[in-house]
């Protein structure tokens, strides 16, 4: 890495939702010359290239990180031809589920002589606008540079956290990895509840929006615990306290969070077998 590029080169693999979002944030922040093997992609600045496959790759390009975003189910043919070509490259995953031993045995099964790290990570859709929250696990034989530059990849387009066990990150997954997708649900259920109650429909979702981006700002800014935070709302008796009455029963909302994050930690975990 040098001034002029503070990320490593890479090799992205998968510019899905995930990967275009990664690659969005990581072009801004000085990307060194990389590939990137994308089949809808019409262009890319220079100095990086847009190929269709990996075949495609020019032969004097060797990455400092190859990346792999694409879907769990779909790995197994790309990590094939990956070991080929990059069997004794770092690979950074960015899928669910699969773990560094069935990856490491589908390179191994494909190239007898591949020998990668394999350090896995799980970033969320934020990423694309430089507030992602990532998770990393790297193995024991991962050296301090590997380790370097996939946490330079992601915390150029958010925060890092680094796990010491592997299933860890079917956890990590399950909170910040989905994590939007649950914000953008409350979103989507505020402005309806907005909208039942009389509001024009642009008046809930500017409200429901903002609330939600301010309450976010407070908990990223403020050192106070989340439930100090909800207490601070909420006035004995008042209306705040009235509407907790619901969400928090037994039943509603903690028993519900609970459940649908432990579904999603064992969809993980399915993923792996």
């Amino acid at each position: 890495m040098t001034d002029l590029y503070p990320l490593p080169s890479i090799l992205l693999v998968g510019c899905g939702k995930m990967g275009g979002a990664m690659l969005e944030g990581w072009l801004k922040a000085g990307l060194a010359p990389s590939v990137i093997i994308d089949r809808h992609m019409a262009d890319l600045p220079a100095p990086h290239q847009i190929v269709r496959s990996i075949q495609d790759v020019p032969v004097d390009f060797t990455p400092d990180i190859v990346i792999v975003a694409v879907k769990p189910q779909k790995a197994d043919p790309v990590l094939a031809e990956l070991a080929q070509r990059f069997g004794q490259a770092t690979l950074l995953s960015v899928m669910a589920g699969r773990t560094i031993a069935s990856l490491h045995a589908t390179y191994v099964q494909a190239n007898a002589q591949a020998n990668p790290v394999i350090i896995r990570s799980m970033p969320n859709t934020p990423s694309a606008l430089g507030a992602g929250m990532s998770g990393l696990y790297a193995p024991p034989n991962a050296t301090d540079q590997q380790k370097a530059h996939c946490d330079a990849l992601l915390k150029a387009v958010g925060e890092t956290v680094w796990v010491d066990e592997e299933g860890l990150i079917d956890s990590v997954a399950a909170i910040s990895g989905s994590g939007p997708a649950y914000v953008f649900l409350l979103a989507e259920l505020l402005e309806k509840a907005g909208a039942e109650q009389g509001l024009p429909t642009d008046i809930a979702r500017k409200l429901a929006r903002g609330t939600l981006y301010g309450a976010g700002c407070m908990l990223h800014t403020l050192p106070t615990d989340a439930d100090e935070l909800r207490r601070n709302v909420t006035s004995p008796g008042g209306t705040t306290a009235e509407a907790l009455k619901i969400m928090m029963a037994p039943q509603a909302w903690p028993a519900t969070t609970s459940a649908a994050i432990a579904a999603a930690v064992r969809r993980a975990k399915e993923l792996a077998s």
